[in-house]
């Protein structure tokens, strides 16, 4: 193994252990290669540039760049579906949603939460960094009762909180800085890569809509939501059964091949199978209050 290589490895490692440590060992391990003969002085910088990159895409964004991302992934899911122009509807699913947020671990954005519903058949939820949480017509429409919509908030919610979109950007981000701090540690040191490489959010919001709208998020991820939204109805006196009652609706009436959850999500049967094996959920029949009964009616009886 020549030098060049082995200094590639020891940048690399120190990469995978956190932004100080990668400044840290970068600078010492360039100083040897300096001092060695092995790295050029222009190498030596070089490499300290490319790492100053992989430390930048380290680096947690703020609440304020979480929710102007999510704005432009929400552009982009506009581009894609409508509105659905019923003010009815979208005051209630704000009225519901904000009340479950404010269950949520994570009650507060920069920008709040906002809810809106989309007008088509398809079957399909996104919630997008910063709190922007859209719902199809073809979704709402597989909910019975206020408790399972609820359920379907709480789990878009639950994308929000545990920063699924933001933490498919940073692994991006990172995986990128490493294999360009490879390449430039491997040859000339050229600057090309370094410049992609630091260009600020490069390809963020279309890898997020990316995967949100045609490749969908993990299944482990979307069973963390599903548990996130299990505890928020807990929270707020909803009942957690509902969320099986929805899922069991929207396996009735999602189209094979089509563009919703079919393709970009678990089996709704696998994941009651992983509801029912995580014991996360009484399996008992609650109705309603009345009053929840007749303002779920009024708000959305007219789509059913």
């Amino acid at each position: 193994m020549n030098k060049l290589s082995r200094y590639a490895i020891l940048l690399t490692l120190a990469a995978l252990t956190g932004c100080a440590a990668v400044e840290t060992v970068t600078t010492i391990a360039t100083d040897v290669g300096v001092q060695s003969g092995a790295l050029t002085k222009a190498q030596g910088e070089s490499i300290r540039r490319s790492t100053q990159a992989v430390s930048r895409s380290m680096e947690d964004f703020t609440p304020e760049q979480e929710y102007y991302i999510g704005r432009s992934v929400g552009a982009v899911v506009l581009t894609k579906y409508s509105v659905l122009s019923d003010a009815k509807i979208n005051a209630y699913l704000n009225l519901l949603g904000q009340t479950l947020a404010m269950a949520s671990d994570m009650p507060e954005l920069f920008g709040g939460y906002h809810f809106l519903a989309l007008d088509s058949d398809d079957i399909n939820a996104f919630a997008t960094p910063g709190g922007h949480i859209f719902v199809t017509r073809g979704l709402i429409r597989c909910c019975r009762t206020e408790d399972a919509l609820a359920a379907v908030l709480a789990h878009e919610i639950g994308h929000v909180q545990l920063r699924h979109g933001m933490k498919a950007i940073e692994k991006g981000r990172v995986t990128e800085a490493l294999a360009i701090l490879v390449q430039e540690s491997a040859k000339s040191f050229g600057s090309e890569d370094v410049i992609k490489l630091t260009r600020e959010f490069g390809g963020a919001i279309s890898d997020i809509a990316n995967t949100m709208i045609n490749n969908g998020y993990s299944r482990a991820y979307e069973y963390q939501a599903d548990a996130v939204s299990v505890t928020i109805l807990k929270r707020t006196g909803y009942n957690p059964a509902a969320l099986i009652d929805m899922l069991n609706v929207m396996a009735r009436q999602m189209k094979p091949g089509g563009n919703d959850f079919a393709r970009t999500h678990p089996s709704p049967q696998s994941r009651i199978a992983e509801l029912k094996d995580n014991s996360r959920i009484a399996l008992t029949s609650i109705e309603p209050p009345a009053v929840r009964k007749e303002r779920f009616t009024k708000a959305v009886g007219h789509l059913l």
